[in-house]
């Protein structure tokens, strides 16, 4: 999700659209979020590890 994040913000930096540089920056947020609570240990979505 963070990958994909990425390549949006990219694309929509370069291409100048402003709804994929949106999309970019909110998956980038939502997978480090993710990742960092996943990292912790917590359970998320009902798995104890998020890859």
């Amino acid at each position: 999700m963070i990958v994909l994040g990425i390549i949006l913000l990219i694309i929509g930096i370069v291409a100048d659209i402003g709804i994929l540089t949106t999309l970019g920056i909110i998956l980038l947020v939502i997978g480090a979020i993710l990742a960092i609570m996943g990292g912790m240990g917590r359970a998320v979505g009902g798995r104890k590890h998020y890859y």
